[in-house]
This record gives C-alpha cells, structure tokens and sequence, in this order.
C-alpha cells in the first residue's frame, strides 16, 4: 500500500473524530467558539497543509507523526480559533510529535477577538534614528514622542530595535519596545535559533513580527471568555460559563477512556467538564495554563 493511500484513508476519520470531538463539547456547554469562526472550514485546510508537510527526513508528517500528536495539534487549532490558511498558525515536527505554532498574525486575530486592542502597528529602529518614547507614571504605558528616520539608515545589519503600538477601542494607545538583544533572544527559543532564511533575509519583517506577537501576549492571556458566552434572557452570562466557572473553581474530573483523550497543547488553558463514562477511565485534568511562547 503506498503512502499516499494511507494519508487519503486517514484523512475522515482524523478530522471527524476532532470535529466530533469539538462538537460533543459544544453541546455540553464545554467549549465556546466565536460565532464567526468555522472549526469545519479551518481542519480542512489544515488537512490540506499537512498533507503536503513533511519533516526533515522527507517523510510526510501525516506518516512519521503519531495519531495522537496529529489530533491534539488539530484540537489545539480549533480551541485557539485560529485558521491556518490564514496563516495565523502553522504546524512543526519535533521527532514523531506534530505541534500547532501559533503565528503573529494569529496573536493579532486573538488579542483583537479577547481585548479592547482595535488595531497593531509595528516599525523597525535603525542605527542613525533619532528614537525618544515617554513613560505615563500613572499607568506605565509607553509612548513614542519622537521616531526620525532617514533613507539611508534603513540597513537590516543596522537594526537596533523594534516597537509595536497597540491603539485600544477608547482612544488609548500603548508601545511595547524590544532591543535587538532582546530580539535575537526570543528567536532563539525557536526550533530554527533565528537561522532560517526569513531570518537571515527579512529581520526587519521577522523583528516586527516578534514584538508584535509580544504585545499581543499579555492581551490574550489577561483576557476572558466573555465574547464567547452568550447572555441569558435575565441580562446574566449564559449557562454554559457558569458550569465552566463552576467545574474549574472545583476541580475536575473528566471521564474520557485514555485511548481518546485529547491533551491540549501547553499555551491552552484547559477547561474541565464531567463527561459521563466508564468509572475506571476517569483522569484528572488541571485548570492551568503555561507562560511558554515559541521564539519568533
């Protein structure tokens, strides 16, 4: 049987178990996705993306990735509500695991669906610029007061730094500034070290890229679900925040034979709900969410 039969006879059962998946929860209340977000649309075009993905031994990672690592990238896609045909994420081989990478434009799709962010500007530092920014005592935002740049500083060996401005729905606007030290520290979190060739090529696009995604960081961790719940008829939060609150302030257990529990990548936040099944195949699942971010 060749390897391209045993992709396309993979392909339903992959994605219909994670679409079933997601939509068992949504019954139950334990999952909420932004009404414009289609969980349908964006597996198959990841089903598509990986199905011309390979790892570094040419191998199609749809054959050299486990099953299990495959569905929890795609769970983890869907959780996110991110799109990668949008490219706001991607997917990497680490040995015989697939992860989901979420990518900066998909920071900026979250930061902009959880907070009060109405738009993300970015600019490079150049050596020869002249660059003053202002700190608000009251509130610590930064502010930039002066960027002068000239044609003849715009030279990728000479980045010194990068910045972000973050405009809010009312009107006020905050700056997250990044050295190029501190740059190159965070591309070196990443599989590649900041050797690959969009590094090399555009570190001005790649360093823009990376303190947005830093900017947008904070905003989506401090963020709740309230854009996902719909109010009841007395004006309060729907049912199923309330059970989410509920089981999370708890503690949870969640009743899922082992062979089909999906564990969700470490930047989700995990939220517990009781699903009826065998007593001998209950886990527990802690409410808890990791500060890790890949390098950009």
């Amino acid at each position: 049987m060749t390897t391209e039969t045993t992709v396309k006879k993979f392909e339903l059962p992959m994605v219909e178990k994670v679409l079933t998946k997601v939509n068992s929860l949504k019954e139950i209340g334990g999952i909420a996705l932004p009404p414009d977000y289609s969980a349908e649309n964006a597996l198959r075009s990841a089903w598509l993306i990986l199905q011309d993905l390979k790892d570094r031994s040419n191998l199609p990672v749809l054959k050299a990735c486990t099953t299990d690592s495959i569905a929890n990238s795609l769970f983890n896609m869907v959780v996110q509500g991110l799109n990668p045909s949008k490219r706001q994420c991607s997917f990497i081989v680490y040995g015989d695991k697939l992860t989901m990478q979420r990518e900066y434009a998909g920071s900026i799709a979250l930061a902009r669906r959880y907070s009060a962010m109405k738009n993300i500007y970015a600019g490079v530092i150049y050596k020869g610029d002249v660059f003053e920014y202002a700190i608000d005592t009251t509130t610590g935002m930064k502010k930039i007061t002066v960027h002068a740049q000239r044609m003849e500083n715009l030279d990728d060996a000479k980045i010194i730094g990068a910045y972000a401005v973050v405009a809010f729905d009312d009107g006020c606007v905050n700056t997250e500034i990044m050295t190029m030290a501190q740059i190159q520290k965070s591309w070196e979190q990443g599989p590649t070290k900041g050797k690959s060739p969009a590094h090399n090529n555009f570190p001005g696009e790649m360093a823009k890229k990376t303190v947005i995604n830093r900017a947008c960081k904070l905003l989506i961790a401090a963020s709740d679900d309230s854009v996902l719940m719909e109010p009841g008829e007395d004006g309060r939060i729907g049912r199923a925040k309330a059970e989410i609150d509920a089981v999370a302030n708890q503690g949870s257990v969640i009743d899922i034979p082992d062979d089909e529990l999906f564990q969700v990548a470490e930047e989700v936040k995990e939220v517990c709900i009781p699903i009826p099944d065998k007593p001998e195949n209950k886990r527990e699942w802690k409410n808890e969410a990791s500060p890790k971010e890949p390098g950009f």
